[in-house]
């Protein structure tokens, strides 16, 4: 299976732990891991190389040349790297017909091959919108957006991509004009382009499964859909991908959220991995 990611040196570390977790809970699997980055040294890149590979898969940088994204609009703590998804299809080799692109700031709980195997038939992704509060802010986004009738608005931290279907349309031109249209009032500025361009192109899947929010695990027990989604013991069994969205991150030290004990349980197992890496 392929995975894309897309960070600078900031995410190495929660990089590795994600990484961590969708190796130990998808172990019959083997990966080919990509990474779209601009500034990550050859040093760690290396570090990186050996650390996939010392657990039987492949890495495969992809350089992305910094200034592509000079004009873009980039606030709050978000990075340019963030609009590397959205081109990803560009740098990808021909053999890679679809490709999994997880945020780093991610954990996985469980198989990641119902997700990964699912059929686009006609659309170019599939995608998870959060319960809390966008759900809610739906009405607002179809009107800010111009997009009357998307059937949501959907995060961009869990992408499954039809690389294939992307590739021959080439739409990289509609990117980077309804950025430079726009760049003074986009929001969520990679998400506001992606919804925007792609509404009609969406297959949407449950977040609960597939894009859990750690921020709102506290109110998800009010959920229309599903009471049990502020139960610990449901999500170990059922949710995929716990997504630690927003500021406040588990590997700080300021971090106070419930979901965060996933996160230390695998930074725990790389501590370990690197112990033993010393000791041998």
């Amino acid at each position: 299976m392929n995975i894309l990611v897309a960070l600078n040196a900031n995410y190495l570390y929660p990089l590795k732990v994600m990484l961590k977790s969708l190796f130990e809970n998808n172990p019959s699997d083997r990966f080919s891991i990509y990474m779209m980055h601009s500034g990550v040294t050859e040093v760690d890149l290396m570090d990186l190389d050996s650390f996939i590979s010392d657990h039987g898969h492949s890495f495969v940088p992809l350089f992305v040349e910094p200034s592509i994204f000079k004009k873009a609009a980039v606030i709050k703590h978000f990075t340019s790297e963030m609009y590397y998804r959205l081109i990803a299809y560009r740098y990808l080799p021909g053999h890679v017909d679809r490709i999994l692109y997880l945020d780093p700031d991610i954990i996985v709980l469980n198989s990641i091959g119902a997700l990964y195997r699912k059929s686009f038939h006609s659309a170019y992704f599939i995608a998870s919108e959060h319960e809390f509060p966008v759900k809610m802010a739906r009405p607002f986004n179809r009107i800010r957006l111009k997009t009357p009738k998307a059937k949501g608005y959907f995060n961009t931290g869990v992408l499954l991509m039809n690389v294939s279907s992307l590739k021959k349309e080439d739409s990289v031109r509609r990117i980077f004009d309804f950025i430079e249209e726009h760049s003074q009032k986009l929001l969520l500025p990679d998400q506001d382009v992606f919804n925007a361009l792609y509404w009609d192109k969406i297959i949407p899947v449950s977040g609960a499964y597939y894009n859990y929010d750690a921020r709102y695990f506290g109110l998800q027990k009010f959920s229309l859909t599903n009471s049990r989604l502020g139960d610990i013991e449901w999500i170990k069994e059922n949710t995929v991908f716990i997504h630690y969205c927003g500021k406040q991150k588990p590997w700080k030290g300021t971090y106070k959220g419930a979901l965060g004990a996933f996160f230390r349980q695998y930074a725990r197992a790389l501590s370990l991995d690197e112990t033993r890496e010393r000791v041998y």
